[in-house]
């Protein structure tokens, strides 16, 4: 008979036989957890191994060689010197007066490399189509000149008595063999080199700029100078702040062809920059352990500069994307 009253029913028990063939849940085995993680590092293999062997090991080579004397000619061993090398270094007064021309390079290379080809750039923004191409194409071709065959050239043009750039400018400066001018020189030629390249960055980084935003800006009222001061500009610092960090790295690379062809780092050493010292400890002083020394220092000296742009670049380009 039903009396209306609650019967307390027990929940129903598991199968006994499942829950004991039921293999219980376990970590995937070390194994399996490596062939999971490994993809992402092969593929990183290849570039890895290739930056090992031509980056770092000669980098760890030229460690070790500047602790021990060695004149370059394979019969001759290596000899343990110690700091010597780098005590040699720091007290040779070349050292400071390279390190003070290669900033000179860099200040005068700016210039042709930031300044000019962002104006150029601003101011070529329109151009398109085939006069586009061909603007592109007359801008580049100092670059595919060969370094030797520009300083060459330059040469006939600088000359103190028949040269144009006298002829023109109504001088008798002897520009690659006068102290006051001779580095200069070289800066000017490097940069006539150098100052497309450097066009044709700044016109790839405008051209990746949305143009929604200059439209939105005008119609909000922004006048062109605004426009470019308050939107390309900001958006353009990551394409800029790589041209700047090129330039810092790369400055004294580039005008070493020029230097050792134009004025062999004279007159009076006024063309001796950070490389063109190496140079000559190395196949002129036939000094390897110093030449290895001085090489080691200026990795650091480059190194420096190079991560706190490289932060800055990173920084800039996370602040525009955001």
């Amino acid at each position: 008979m039903v009396t209306g009253a609650f019967v307390e029913v027990a929940p129903p028990r598991p199968f006994d036989g499942i829950a004991a063939t039921r293999p219980a849940p376990t970590r995937p085995a070390l194994t399996r957890r490596l062939m999971r993680a490994a993809p992402p590092y092969l593929y990183l293999a290849p570039a890895l191994i290739l930056l090992v062997v031509w980056t770092y090991w000669p980098l760890a080579q030229t460690f070790h060689l500047s602790f021990h004397s060695w004149d370059l000619l394979p019969t001759s061993p290596l000899t343990s010197a110690g700091t010597a090398n780098y005590e040699r270094l720091l007290t040779t007064p070349a050292l400071g007066r390279s390190v003070g021309r290669t900033f000179v390079v860099i200040a005068g290379m700016l210039p042709f490399t930031v300044v000019v080809p962002l104006v150029v750039g601003l101011l070529t923004r329109g151009v398109r189509g085939r006069t586009g191409a061909a603007y592109r194409g007359m801008v580049f071709a100092p670059m595919l000149i060969a370094p030797v065959a520009g300083a060459v050239a330059w040469m006939f043009l600088l000359d103190p008595g028949a040269g144009a750039v006298n002829a023109v400018l109504r001088t008798d400066v002897n520009w690659l063999n006068d102290t006051a001018t001779a580095q200069w020189a070289i800066i000017v030629i490097a940069g006539w080199h150098l100052v497309g390249f450097a066009v044709l960055v700044v016109s790839a980084g405008l051209a990746s700029i949305d143009p929604e935003y200059a439209a939105a800006a005008r119609v909000d009222g922004a006048s062109r100078g605004q426009i470019t001061r308050w939107i390309t500009l900001p958006l353009l610092s990551p394409t800029l702040a790589f041209l700047v960090l090129m330039t810092v790295l790369l400055s004294a690379q580039w005008t070493f062809p020029l230097i050792d062809t134009l004025t062999q780092g004279g007159p009076s050493g006024s063309t001796t920059t950070v490389y063109y010292l190496l140079w000559e400890y190395g196949f002129r002083s036939h000094d390897a352990g110093l030449t290895a020394a001085a090489g080691m220092l200026f990795f650091v000296g480059f190194m420096l500069p190079a991560a706190v742009l490289v932060r800055l670049a990173d920084r800039t380009a996370r602040e525009e994307g955001a």
